[in-house]
């Protein structure tokens, strides 16, 4: 329930208890949650292992919550790599995958910089309200561009993120 509270303090999208019993029953090893001094939840990864794809195992990060107050030291950096530990470790992962809100800047910097995700895709309103989402990848092992250099990674990026903004103007455009 501690981390329920976490995920109504910090995101839009929200799970009934239903949901988070399903993660924690299903894939125990991938969840992890981050305490404070006196044994409250100040954050959170709920993440699980994708199973339409029987030929390809691969993560999916469901959610990452992080209490405002004990932001900006490393507990998301934390949770994730965990997560990501426990998923090769454990289910021989070839990647994982996440949405992230196009909106969510300080989101998609850790994804993209710290965690090295790269864009796959752009999900047209992904989110109840319509927002675009990120479908990003982190890739373990097997990398399609595994040889590509930061300079290079972050080219990739910044073209992706040019494309879909042009592609938003275009749409805007085209309704007016």
């Amino acid at each position: 329930i501690y981390m329920q509270n976490t995920n109504l303090w910090c995101l839009p999208e929200n799970y009934n208890m239903k949901y988070y019993y399903y993660h924690i029953l299903s894939w125990p090893q991938l969840l992890y949650v981050a305490e404070d001094h006196k044994g409250k939840i100040v954050g959170y990864v709920l993440a699980k292992m994708e199973e339409d794809e029987p030929a390809e195992q691969h993560g999916h990060i469901t959610s990452l919550s992080v209490l405002r107050t004990h932001r900006k030291c490393g507990l998301a950096t934390s949770l994730m790599t965990s997560s990501h530990a426990r998923m090769t470790e454990t289910f021989d992962a070839e990647h994982t995958a996440l949405h992230v809100r196009k909106s969510n800047h300080a989101a998609f910097h850790l994804y993209s910089q710290t965690l090295k995700y790269d864009i796959n895709d752009i999900e047209k309103g992904y989110y109840a309200d319509g927002e675009d989402a990120y479908d990003m990848r982190k890739y373990f092992k097997n990398r399609p561009d595994k040889f590509l250099s930061e300079e290079e990674r972050a080219e990739k990026a910044a073209k992706m993120a040019a494309e879909a903004e042009k592609a938003e103007k275009a749409e805007k455009a085209e309704k007016a």
